[in-house]
């Protein structure tokens, strides 16, 4: 298991191969993790969207915009603590950093100006509440997961989890300059969606966890041992997703929505925790899970919005 985490450390190490040449526009778009931030600036507007009262239509495009810079820089940050992992892995060698493209000194500086800039822009357009839960998300991601949790323990995810469950309270409260129940249980469903997610990913990505000595729970526990956990997350997810309507917090349109997916997922997650449905084209159980729980969450949080508005 790899423990090293000190920046130093990893600053040294990161960008071993000299570069090849300059870093273009499209390096430093990559080191923001385009792809992982769409499903965080989702969650947070529709966070906003649901909250009460009405928002300047710019001050809360301002507001999407600063979760989706800070959301950006937290994961440009953890390519730089992590590059030595992702040269080892198959999936992440050819980012911008390990690849020798851009150098990890000019990622970190590039991260931390737009880590501050998010934060003190979200707080002058909308209030130093949602500039506060902005700035403990990208602590969170940064210090807690990448730096802390990640390379020592297989419960990395679920703590880790937290970070990227942070952007629907960022929202509320961006909105409402508060928060409340409702933003509380969207937090628990992102918070719970994380563990089956990625361990579904680190299913049929193993090797790849594996060689880079990254604690994930099938390199760890076993991959019995995470169908088991992905069955019972599924579960505690399910009843936070439905959780909302229940309590009278939503109204029908959600709540419909939250069962119907919801089910689904339960599905899914049901094959991944036998081990034996292989579906069309070949494609694994723990695989599907994995696509769906990404369509999943999006259309979940889009009828929280939905809802939201029509209330």
């Amino acid at each position: 298991m790899m423990t090293r985490s000190a920046p130093a450390a990893l600053l040294a190490e990161a960008g071993a191969p000299a570069r090849p040449r300059t870093a273009g526009w499209r390096d430093y778009v990559a080191l923001l993790k385009p792809k992982v931030v769409r499903l965080v600036v989702f969650t947070g507007a529709c966070g906003l969207f649901a909250a009460p009262g009405h928002v300047h239509p710019v001050l809360a495009l301002t507001a999407i915009l600063c979760i989706a810079v800070a959301a950006g820089a937290a994961g440009a940050m953890n390519m730089v603590f992590e590059a030595d992992i992702d040269a080892l892995m198959k999936r992440t060698r050819a980012r911008p950093i390990p690849a020798g493209r851009v150098d990890p000194k000019s990622a970190l500086e590039f991260a931390g100006v737009l880590a501050f800039g998010s934060v003190f822009v979200m707080g002058l357009a909308t209030n130093v509440l949602a500039a506060g839960l902005l700035a403990v998300s990208i602590a969170f991601y940064v210090g807690v997961y990448t730096l802390w949790l990640k390379r020592r323990t297989p419960q990395n995810i679920v703590i880790g989890g937290a970070a990227g469950a942070f952007p629907p309270l960022i929202g509320w409260a961006a909105a409402a300059g508060s928060v409340d129940a409702l933003p509380v249980l969207l937090f628990a469903i992102v918070f719970l969606w994380t563990p089956p997610h990625f361990w579904a990913l680190a299913l049929f990505v193993r090797p790849d966890y594996a060689a880079a000595g990254v604690p994930m729970m099938p390199v760890v526990a076993g991959e019995q041992r995470t169908r088991d956990l992905i069955w019972w997350y599924s579960l505690a997810l399910a009843a936070a997703a439905v959780a909302p309507w229940a309590m009278g917090l939503t109204g029908a349109i959600y709540g419909v929505t939250a069962v119907a997916l919801s089910l689904a997922f339960l599905v899914l997650a049901l094959r991944v925790w036998r081990n034996n449905a292989v579906v069309a084209a070949g494609m694994k159980a723990e695989k599907q899970l994995f696509l769906y729980s990404i369509a999943y969450l999006f259309a979940l949080f889009a009828a929280v919005a939905a809802d939201g508005v029509i209330r």
